[in-house]
């Protein structure tokens, strides 16, 4: 795929970018939680007999809030797969979409895909991209447990993202040249 600007009379080709710092937590309620948001899909003929459960595979749809507690107040969704894939510690592979529903962010989506290293305090990931507001975003994010209810299949999770995105993007057309 192949994308032409016109450079031809214009200087302008890059715009104004900006660094956004956004701290939130997520409340995931596990499978056996009666109104769990995470749902195993699928697993491999090894997931029952592995100690760490690979080739398991889950859904989810759990919600952002401002901060830990389950009833602060909601500002969107992080919804994706996660997957075991880690034969020898709990690796997991994911890809998390954050849709924002609240705030300066409403309706622009953050994507997260990487390896969690879920026995580390602090895991990194990065952040490839979003919609709306995080068109052509790049940065990464920090991932903590802040807290784990394990016979109450309970977590929160504390994230701190760092996204560097284009501020002036899609608010016009003048730059693309059309075939």
């Amino acid at each position: 795929m192949f994308m032409f600007t016109n450079c031809f009379g214009k200087e302008k080709i890059y715009t104004k970018e900006k660094v956004a710092k956004l701290h939130f937590y997520v409340q995931d309620l596990r499978i056996g939680h009666v109104n769990a948001t995470v749902s195993e899909v699928a697993t491999a003929s090894v997931t029952k007999d592995s100690p760490y459960n690979f080739g398991s595979v889950h859904v989810l749809d759990d919600l952002v809030t401002a901060g830990p507690e389950m009833d602060s107040r909601p500002v969107g969704r992080v919804q994706g797969l996660t997957t075991n894939a880690d034969l020898s510690t709990y690796g997991i592979a994911m890809n998390l979409n954050f849709y924002f529903t609240a705030g300066k962010f409403a309706g622009s989506q953050l994507s997260l895909l990487g390896r969690n290293q879920v026995l580390d305090d602090k895991r990194e990931l990065p952040v490839v991209g979003g919609t709306g507001a995080f068109r052509f975003t790049r940065g990464y994010a920090i991932q903590s447990t802040y807290s784990n209810d394990f016979p109450a299949h309970y977590a929160v999770l504390e994230y701190t993202v760092y996204a560097t995105y284009d501020s002036e993007i899609g608010k016009s057309d003048e730059d693309v040249e059309v075939f």
